[in-house]
Protein backbone atom coordinates (compact mmCIF):
# COMPACT_ATOMS: atom_id res chain seq x y z
CA UNK A 1 0.00 0.00 0.00
CA UNK A 2 1.18 3.50 -0.79
CA UNK A 3 1.75 5.79 2.19
CA UNK A 4 -0.65 8.73 2.21
CA UNK A 5 0.16 11.50 4.69
CA UNK A 6 -2.50 14.10 5.39
CA UNK A 7 -1.80 17.42 7.14
CA UNK A 8 -4.97 19.06 8.44
CA UNK A 9 -5.58 22.50 9.87
CA UNK A 10 -8.39 24.63 11.23
CA UNK A 11 -10.30 24.74 7.94
CA UNK A 12 -11.41 21.12 8.12
CA UNK A 13 -12.92 21.53 11.59
CA UNK A 14 -14.42 24.93 10.80
CA UNK A 15 -16.97 23.12 8.60
CA UNK A 16 -18.16 21.31 11.72
CA UNK A 17 -18.59 24.59 13.59
CA UNK A 18 -15.30 24.76 15.49
CA UNK A 19 -14.29 28.41 15.51
CA UNK A 20 -10.69 29.30 14.72
CA UNK A 21 -8.81 32.17 16.27
CA UNK A 22 -9.16 34.02 12.96
CA UNK A 23 -12.96 33.78 12.95
CA UNK A 24 -15.24 36.65 13.89
CA UNK A 25 -17.94 35.95 16.41
CA UNK A 26 -16.23 32.84 17.78
CA UNK A 27 -14.73 32.02 21.15
CA UNK A 28 -11.35 33.42 20.21
CA UNK A 29 -12.73 36.88 19.42
CA UNK A 30 -13.60 37.34 23.09
CA UNK A 31 -9.99 36.88 24.17
CA UNK A 32 -6.52 38.00 23.19
CA UNK A 33 -4.31 35.05 22.29
CA UNK A 34 -1.67 36.19 24.76
CA UNK A 35 -4.29 36.05 27.55
CA UNK A 36 -5.37 32.42 27.05
CA UNK A 37 -2.87 30.58 24.86
CA UNK A 38 0.59 31.22 26.24
CA UNK A 39 2.55 29.98 29.23
CA UNK A 40 2.66 33.54 30.56
CA UNK A 41 -1.14 33.64 30.46
CA UNK A 42 -1.26 30.46 32.56
CA UNK A 43 1.15 31.87 35.11
CA UNK A 44 -0.78 35.16 35.25
CA UNK A 45 -4.37 33.86 35.45
CA UNK A 46 -4.90 30.11 35.66
CA UNK A 47 -8.61 30.51 36.32
CA UNK A 48 -9.17 32.48 33.09
CA UNK A 49 -7.20 29.99 30.98
CA UNK A 50 -8.94 27.02 32.59
CA UNK A 51 -12.37 28.52 31.94
CA UNK A 52 -11.50 29.28 28.32
CA UNK A 53 -10.58 25.68 27.59
CA UNK A 54 -13.66 24.43 29.44
CA UNK A 55 -15.68 26.55 26.99
CA UNK A 56 -13.82 25.07 24.05
CA UNK A 57 -14.51 21.54 25.28
CA UNK A 58 -18.19 22.35 25.72
CA UNK A 59 -18.27 23.61 22.13
CA UNK A 60 -16.56 20.44 20.92
CA UNK A 61 -19.29 18.31 22.49
CA UNK A 62 -21.88 20.14 20.38
CA UNK A 63 -20.37 19.41 16.95
CA UNK A 64 -19.85 16.34 14.76
CA UNK A 65 -17.23 15.28 12.20
CA UNK A 66 -18.02 16.39 8.65
CA UNK A 67 -17.30 14.58 5.40
CA UNK A 68 -13.86 16.17 5.32
CA UNK A 69 -13.07 13.96 8.33
CA UNK A 70 -15.15 10.93 7.37
CA UNK A 71 -13.90 10.78 3.79
CA UNK A 72 -10.33 10.34 4.99
CA UNK A 73 -11.40 7.11 6.70
CA UNK A 74 -12.55 5.73 3.32
CA UNK A 75 -9.03 6.24 1.95
CA UNK A 76 -7.71 3.69 4.46
CA UNK A 77 -9.16 0.96 2.24
CA UNK A 78 -6.59 1.76 -0.45
CA UNK A 79 -3.75 3.56 1.32
CA UNK A 80 -1.72 3.46 4.49
CA UNK A 81 -3.06 6.74 5.86
CA UNK A 82 -1.32 8.84 8.50
CA UNK A 83 -3.00 12.05 9.65
CA UNK A 84 -0.91 14.83 11.13
CA UNK A 85 -3.21 17.50 12.50
CA UNK A 86 -2.65 20.98 13.84
CA UNK A 87 -6.12 20.79 15.40
CA UNK A 88 -6.67 20.01 19.06
CA UNK A 89 -10.19 18.62 18.65
CA UNK A 90 -11.01 14.91 18.45
CA UNK A 91 -13.07 14.97 15.23
CA UNK A 92 -10.62 12.75 13.33
CA UNK A 93 -10.88 10.17 16.11
CA UNK A 94 -14.66 10.37 16.18
CA UNK A 95 -14.79 9.98 12.40
CA UNK A 96 -12.86 6.72 12.72
CA UNK A 97 -9.34 7.46 11.43
CA UNK A 98 -6.85 4.98 12.83
CA UNK A 99 -3.53 6.88 12.76
CA UNK A 100 -3.57 10.45 14.08
CA UNK A 101 -0.73 12.58 15.37
CA UNK A 102 -1.68 15.82 17.16
CA UNK A 103 1.03 18.43 16.73
CA UNK A 104 -0.51 21.02 19.02
CA UNK A 105 -1.95 18.83 21.75
CA UNK A 106 -5.44 17.55 22.51
CA UNK A 107 -8.37 19.44 23.96
CA UNK A 108 -9.83 16.32 25.58
CA UNK A 109 -6.72 15.78 27.70
CA UNK A 110 -5.06 17.62 30.58
CA UNK A 111 -1.66 17.22 32.14
CA UNK A 112 0.31 18.17 35.21
CA UNK A 113 1.66 21.70 35.03
CA UNK A 114 5.01 20.37 36.30
CA UNK A 115 5.27 16.78 35.01
CA UNK A 116 4.53 16.76 31.26
CA UNK A 117 4.32 12.95 31.15
CA UNK A 118 1.35 12.89 33.55
CA UNK A 119 -1.48 13.18 31.03
CA UNK A 120 -5.13 12.43 31.75
CA UNK A 121 -8.07 11.83 29.40
CA UNK A 122 -11.27 13.75 30.10
CA UNK A 123 -14.70 12.29 29.40
CA UNK A 124 -17.76 14.00 27.86
CA UNK A 125 -19.59 13.91 31.21
CA UNK A 126 -16.57 15.29 33.10
CA UNK A 127 -14.98 17.75 30.68
CA UNK A 128 -14.67 20.69 33.05
CA UNK A 129 -11.46 21.32 34.93
CA UNK A 130 -11.36 23.46 38.07
CA UNK A 131 -8.63 25.24 39.93
CA UNK A 132 -7.69 22.75 42.61
CA UNK A 133 -7.87 19.71 40.32
CA UNK A 134 -4.43 18.18 40.81
CA UNK A 135 -2.27 15.50 39.26
CA UNK A 136 -1.18 12.54 41.37
CA UNK A 137 1.91 14.46 42.48
CA UNK A 138 -0.11 17.42 43.73
CA UNK A 139 0.25 19.94 40.92
CA UNK A 140 -2.55 21.78 39.11
CA UNK A 141 -3.85 20.26 35.87
CA UNK A 142 -3.37 22.42 32.78
CA UNK A 143 -4.65 21.96 29.22
CA UNK A 144 -2.69 19.39 27.21
CA UNK A 145 -2.13 22.04 24.55
CA UNK A 146 1.02 23.35 22.88
CA UNK A 147 0.66 27.07 23.49
CA UNK A 148 2.21 29.82 21.39
CA UNK A 149 5.90 30.02 22.17
CA UNK A 150 6.15 26.44 23.47
CA UNK A 151 8.13 23.68 21.79
CA UNK A 152 6.23 21.21 19.58
CA UNK A 153 7.28 17.83 21.02
CA UNK A 154 5.68 15.73 18.27
CA UNK A 155 7.45 17.59 15.46
CA UNK A 156 10.27 15.08 14.99
CA UNK A 157 7.81 12.22 14.68
CA UNK A 158 5.76 14.26 12.18
CA UNK A 159 8.88 14.85 10.09
CA UNK A 160 9.67 11.12 10.05
CA UNK A 161 6.14 10.30 8.89
CA UNK A 162 6.24 12.97 6.17
CA UNK A 163 9.59 11.81 4.84
CA UNK A 164 8.09 8.37 4.13
CA UNK A 165 5.04 9.70 2.27
CA UNK A 166 4.30 8.63 -1.29
CA UNK A 167 1.57 11.28 -1.45
CA UNK A 168 0.99 14.37 0.73
CA UNK A 169 -2.43 15.96 1.17
CA UNK A 170 -2.89 19.33 2.90
CA UNK A 171 -6.38 20.31 4.03
CA UNK A 172 -7.61 23.55 5.54
CA UNK A 173 -4.35 25.18 6.55
CA UNK A 174 -2.86 28.44 5.32
CA UNK A 175 0.67 27.04 5.74
CA UNK A 176 1.52 30.11 7.80
CA UNK A 177 1.87 28.37 11.17
CA UNK A 178 5.36 27.05 11.84
CA UNK A 179 6.88 24.62 12.46
CA UNK A 180 3.94 22.62 11.03
CA UNK A 181 4.05 24.47 7.70
CA UNK A 182 7.66 23.35 7.28
CA UNK A 183 6.57 19.72 6.86
CA UNK A 184 5.97 20.49 3.19
CA UNK A 185 9.73 20.59 2.69
CA UNK A 186 10.30 17.07 4.00
CA UNK A 187 8.24 15.38 1.31
CA UNK A 188 10.22 13.64 -1.43
CA UNK A 189 10.60 15.77 -4.56
CA UNK A 190 8.81 13.26 -6.78
CA UNK A 191 5.85 12.82 -4.40
CA UNK A 192 2.67 14.60 -5.52
CA UNK A 193 1.03 17.11 -3.18
CA UNK A 194 -2.71 17.83 -3.09
CA UNK A 195 -3.80 21.06 -1.45
CA UNK A 196 -7.47 21.45 -0.48
CA UNK A 197 -8.51 24.98 0.46
CA UNK A 198 -11.20 27.38 -0.81
CA UNK A 199 -8.75 30.26 -0.50
CA UNK A 200 -5.58 31.07 -2.40
CA UNK A 201 -2.62 29.51 -0.60
CA UNK A 202 0.92 30.34 -1.63
CA UNK A 203 3.10 27.23 -1.94
CA UNK A 204 6.75 27.50 -2.91
CA UNK A 205 7.00 23.97 -4.26
CA UNK A 206 6.31 22.35 -7.58
CA UNK A 207 4.06 19.35 -8.27
CA UNK A 208 1.14 20.73 -6.21
CA UNK A 209 -2.42 19.95 -7.31
CA UNK A 210 -4.77 22.63 -5.97
CA UNK A 211 -8.35 21.67 -5.15
CA UNK A 212 -9.95 25.04 -4.48
CA UNK A 213 -12.88 23.83 -2.39
CA UNK A 214 -13.87 23.47 1.23
CA UNK A 215 -12.82 20.37 3.13
CA UNK A 216 -15.89 18.19 2.50
CA UNK A 217 -16.20 18.88 -1.21
CA UNK A 218 -12.45 18.86 -1.60
CA UNK A 219 -12.10 15.42 -0.01
CA UNK A 220 -14.79 14.06 -2.34
CA UNK A 221 -12.76 15.28 -5.32
CA UNK A 222 -9.53 13.97 -3.80
CA UNK A 223 -11.00 10.47 -3.42
CA UNK A 224 -11.94 10.45 -7.11
CA UNK A 225 -8.49 11.66 -8.16
CA UNK A 226 -6.63 9.13 -6.01
CA UNK A 227 -8.79 6.26 -7.22
CA UNK A 228 -7.89 7.14 -10.80
CA UNK A 229 -4.22 7.30 -9.84
CA UNK A 230 -4.25 3.96 -8.05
Amino acid sequence: MKKLVILTGAGISAESGISTFRDTGGLWEQYAIEDVATLNAWIKDKALVTDFYNQRRKQLLQVEPNYGHRGLVELEKQFQVSIITQNVDNLHERAGSSSILHLHGELTKVRSEKYENLVYELTPDKYEVKIGDLCEKGYQLRPHIVWFGEAVPMMEQAIQITEQADILVIIGTSLNVYPAAGLLYYIRTEAPVYLIDPNDVSVSRGNVHLIKKGASEGVKELIKLLQIQS
